[in-house]
């Protein structure tokens, strides 16, 4: 099938479900709707959402009504300068019934985390998050337990010129499939918030438009996108100009290929689509290149401005 070609909707019932949940998510989020539709498309594309920005934008309230809509059981871990990877995990306690240590898991046994201020932490508390952000299981004392199936972390993170930031090492960044900013809201949504009732107020009477099990078999559904050889082909020109160009510091790597293509994919069946096209990937690219990409010189500013250079260098097969 020809890359260019425009092609008919092809699950109508799915995208009007997730166009419900949009809606729903931006009667409380007022005025983000591309950002509201990336951290979905984060979450059905099975990856991890950093959502980076300064505080009171409404950074942990996208969150929670995210995990609302979707009828995901939420937990929040405010990180601070003091916190442990204990309180992130949980910590045995000496049970004298039993004359042995029990286990109580931490607020990460969720199947959506929030991750409050991820920089405000030590990397030693950041840290506790790798192992269950890439395998989706925490071990704790030589015995490893698996996380819910449906296992989802929105970090919020400040930037990282203010007073008391520990910015995320590489390694890191690069377990979130995407980073996105929500910024000042515009005039319209923000008049709606100051004559409006609390935003938070209104989490409560929403009702979740899906359930655990509908989203495990959207997300398994995605991987069943299909990917043309010519958008593979372009794909992969994508990949190779980012590290071959002397502009950038270094490439895109094979992990962040996949986040492409599955956020891609998840993008299409958010359009209601069977497969991709190459706006797909030139939607979603800036959101999963931006933390990842930055210029050889350390000159300017990483994220769309990156990601634009690197559509505009690419041509389309």
């Amino acid at each position: 099938m020809p890359i260019g070609l425009t092609i008919t909707t092809e699950f109508p019932e799915i995208r009007e479900t997730l166009d419900n949940v949009v809606r729903q998510i931006g009667a409380v989020v007022l005025g983000k709707e591309h950002s509201t539709r990336l951290s979905l498309a984060c979450l059905l594309a099975r990856g991890h959402l950093l959502i980076e920005d300064i505080p009171g934008v409404g950074k942990t309230t996208l969150a929670h009504t995210l995990a609302h809509a979707l009828g995901l059981g939420f937990q929040r871990i405010q990180f601070t300068s003091d916190l442990l990877p204990a309180d992130i995990l949980g910590v045995s306690v000496y049970d004298r019934d039993v004359a042995a240590f029990r286990f109580h898991p931490g607020p990460i046994f969720s199947e959506l985390v929030l991750a409050d201020e991820v920089n405000r932490a030590t990397p030693k508390a950041q840290s506790a998050l790798l192992e269950a952000m890439e395998e989706a299981q925490v071990t704790h004392e030589g015995e490893t337990r698996p996380l819910p199936e449906a296992f989802f972390v929105i970090a919020t993170q400040n930037p990282s010129h203010q007073i008391g930031t520990f910015p995320l090492p590489e390694s890191q960044l690069d377990r979130f499939l995407m980073r996105v900013e929500l910024g000042y809201p515009g005039a319209a949504a923000e008049r709606t918030l100051l004559q409006g009732c609390d935003r938070r107020e209104l989490i409560s009477t929403l009702q979740p438009l899906l359930d655990v099990a509908q989203l495990l078999r959207l997300q398994h559904q995605v991987r069943e996108i299909h990917a043309s050889e010519a958008l593979l082909d372009y794909l992969q020109a994508l990949l190779d100009y980012s590290r071959n160009a002397p502009e950038f510091h270094s490439g895109l790597s094979p992990r962040a290929g996949l986040a492409l293509l599955h956020s891609a994919q998840a993008w299409a069946l958010m359009a209601g689509r069977a497969h991709l096209l190459p706006e797909d990937l030139q939607a979603i690219l800036p959101a999963v290149t931006g933390h990842r990409l930055h210029w050889a010189s350390g000159a300017g500013d990483p994220g769309t401005k990156t990601s634009s250079h690197l559509l505009e260098q690419v041509a389309i097969p």
